[in-house]
């Protein structure tokens, strides 16, 4: 029997659907699923939830919900975490103070200052649930769904001996979305996808074993209801030659182009038909009015009867990464993982998203090669910005954290030096609380 671990389960919808998926598989329906989370009111729903699967599903799995981490992991063979740490109330200053100093900032949940903030408030409860795996479930896997990914990834792994590997649903997602644009079907794609989490690109992206580059750049520059849909990452595709995996909000906060005026804002991040064009604290927003609704959401919900539709497996990696482990089928995926001369022009040892193969024996992360040029000068720049928060985070060197913001590319196409060094100090005194690790936070 399978122990499968949720910390964080009062996220509802990853635990929901990823349940859901877990539960398809014959070998995992006899598991024991085992929820956790530290707000009580949330953890009750995802219980209720769950068990609403199990008995729609007619599954013979077992829940155990609990706010004792401890309790939650023992003997578990399979962690997932998707917490949060705080309210809005605390991290709309992540995008708050920048905005006040000129960087319009879109999530801030990656990268930037507003995502090394978030890393760095995250760390310390990450590294606790390491730390427990260690003692509690040293055998485990731990699949990481929580942001900035390949900060936290690449900060627990180097301090810990439990596999991690983070998920993301962009490549998967990206891949789909470049097959209807041509108007192939998916299971005719083929695609090999490098670089770091929401700043990967599809190297090659073949239908029925062809290019199908050129019929992606024909439906960008002739249709376009295709161009409105992802202003950013087609201008990135049409000057950089390869697309990207992440939204075109997202994107338009990792690199200089897009967001260091307003008359650039107005034009590639307001008026897209995406998801997420680009719009100043899109998700700070959403999550602001979810915080007034979600009970009334999840409780509808709950009264909703399940369909066999409802139970169908969906795209996420997760539940076919912990088939494979438990003994199933193999299976390919892209996963964040330690630079093992995986791309041989990033720095050893950073947090890489590339394809890995997975089955009873663990990860096998599939070595890529070089880099485009033009791509790896934009991704190696985020790469150390992010190499210098974790060791910020790991030592305590609030000086660091500084000089990383120096290095964002938005951050510094806006701000002086002087500016940014003003604006972090403002950042490390609204987050002081939060921040275990720095014995001081003096930037000077």
């Amino acid at each position: 029997m399978t122990k499968i671990t949720f910390i964080g389960a009062g996220s509802l919808e990853f635990t929901t659907s990823l349940v859901r998926d877990i539960l398809t598989f014959p070998r995992l329906q006899n598991a024991t699923l085992a929820l956790m989370d530290i707000n009580a009111e949330r953890l009750e729903f995802a219980e209720q939830a769950v068990r609403k699967i199990i008995t729609a599903g007619h599954y013979p799995a077992t829940v155990e919900a609990t706010l004792n981490r401890a309790e939650a992991l023992k003997d578990a063979d399979v962690v997932l975490t998707t917490i949060l740490v705080g309210s809005t109330d605390v991290w709309r200053h992540d995008i708050e103070i920048p905005k006040k100093y000129g960087v319009d900032i879109n999530v801030g949940d990656t990268r930037g200052p507003s995502g090394i903030f978030r890393f760095l408030r995250t760390l310390p409860p990450m590294l606790d649930i390491v730390r427990d795996m260690e003692r509690l479930c040293p055998k485990a896997v731990l699949l990481n769904y929580t942001n900035p990914m390949a900060m936290l990834c690449g900060a627990l792994q180097r301090q810990t001996f439990i596999p991690v590997t983070g998920l993301c649903h962009s490549v998967q997602g990206t891949a789909k979305m470049l097959a209807e644009w041509i108007g192939a079907p998916f299971d005719e794609i083929t695609y090999t996808c490098a670089g770091i989490n929401h700043q990967a690109f599809f190297l090659k992206y073949e239908w029925n074993g062809e290019d199908a580059y050129p019929l992606i750049r024909k439906a960008i520059t002739e249709r376009p209801e295709i161009y409105n849909q992802e202003q950013v990452r087609n201008e990135m595709f049409l000057h950089l030659d390869y697309y990207p995996t992440e939204s075109s909000g997202h994107n338009s906060e990792y690199n200089p182009w897009f967001r260091k005026r307003p008359d650039l804002i107005e034009k590639y991040c307001t008026h897209g038909t995406g998801w997420n064009p680009g719009e100043y604290a899109y998700i700070l927003k959403e999550y602001q009015k979810t915080e007034l609704t979600w009970k009334d959401r999840v409780r509808a919900e709950l009264a909703r009867e399940l369909t066999p539709e409802d139970l169908k497996r969906g795209d996420e990696y997760a539940a076919y990464i912990i088939n494979a482990l438990m003994g199933g089928e193999p299976f390919g995926f892209n996963g964040n993982v330690p630079n093992t001369h995986l791309i041989t022009n990033l720095p050893y040892g950073a947090c890489v998203e590339v394809p890995v193969y997975v089955d009873k024996g663990g990860f096998h992360p599939i070595h890529v090669g070089a880099l485009p040029p033009q791509l790896v000068a934009l991704i190696h720049t985020n790469v150390m910005v992010e190499e210098m928060a974790i060791e910020a985070a790991l030592t305590g060197n609030a000086r660091l954290v500084m000089q990383a913001c120096l290095h964002d590319p938005l951050t510094a196409a806006v701000l002086s030096m002087e500016e940014i060094k003003t604006m972090v100090k403002e950042m490390f005194v609204q987050n002081r609380a939060y921040l275990p690790q720095f014995s001081k936070i003096d930037v000077e």
